[in-house]
């Protein structure tokens, strides 16, 4: 009768511990949600032709989006297809992002100005091109979907569309992101 209570208590106990850490964890995201969506709306505030588009857990917030009066309507990047695009990746831990809270990009005065030490810049910024597939992290994945040639904005989701619970390189488990873009071309192959 001991072992059974024994083992009953464990299991009880495991179960509320697991409870308790996913409790906190949507606590988490529910806070980087706050913040995006205070970065989204201060981006609106100073931009009246700023756009934003959801598409399941990523935000797609496209800044001067006048271009296709312009230019006439262009392309959408659709999943599987590839983009060329400048990028400056930010890990968001208030309403705003920092050059402190830099992790990735391939803008040599984006760096310079988050005061990196760079010695070799020569493979590390140049115009990147990537195929918009499911081996992106899921927000980038969701988020570049629909962007158009000459775009520039932003792609924000919480540590549930990022790595989740691991961490990568400089960038912490759990981690909301954001990543900033200009779109220079993409290609439907």
């Amino acid at each position: 009768m001991k072992r059974s209570t024994l083992i009953l208590s464990s299991l009880l106990a495991l179960g509320m511990a697991v409870a308790c850490v996913k409790q906190s964890l949507q606590t988490t995201y529910d806070k980087q949600t706050s913040y995006i969506d205070n970065f989204v709306a201060t981006q609106m505030k100073a931009d009246t032709n700023a756009t934003l588009t959801r598409n399941g857990g990523s935000y797609r917030l496209t800044m001067a989006d006048t271009l296709d009066r312009v230019l006439g309507p262009r392309d959408s990047l659709k999943a599987g297809h590839r983009v060329a695009l400048w990028y400056a990746c930010f890990t968001l831990t208030g309403n705003s992002i920092s050059t402190s809270n830099l992790v990735a990009t391939n803008v040599i005065e984006v760096a310079e100005m988050a005061k990196w030490k760079l010695t070799d810049s020569t493979n590390i910024f140049h115009l990147d091109t990537i195929r918009v597939d499911k081996k992106l992290v899921e927000g980038l994945y969701l988020g570049l979907q629909g962007v158009q040639q000459f775009d520039h904005g932003y792609v924000l989701f919480t540590g549930e569309y990022g790595f989740g619970n691991m961490a990568r390189g400089t960038i912490p488990a759990r981690s909301a992101l954001v990543y900033q873009y200009v779109i220079d071309e993409i290609f439907d192959d």
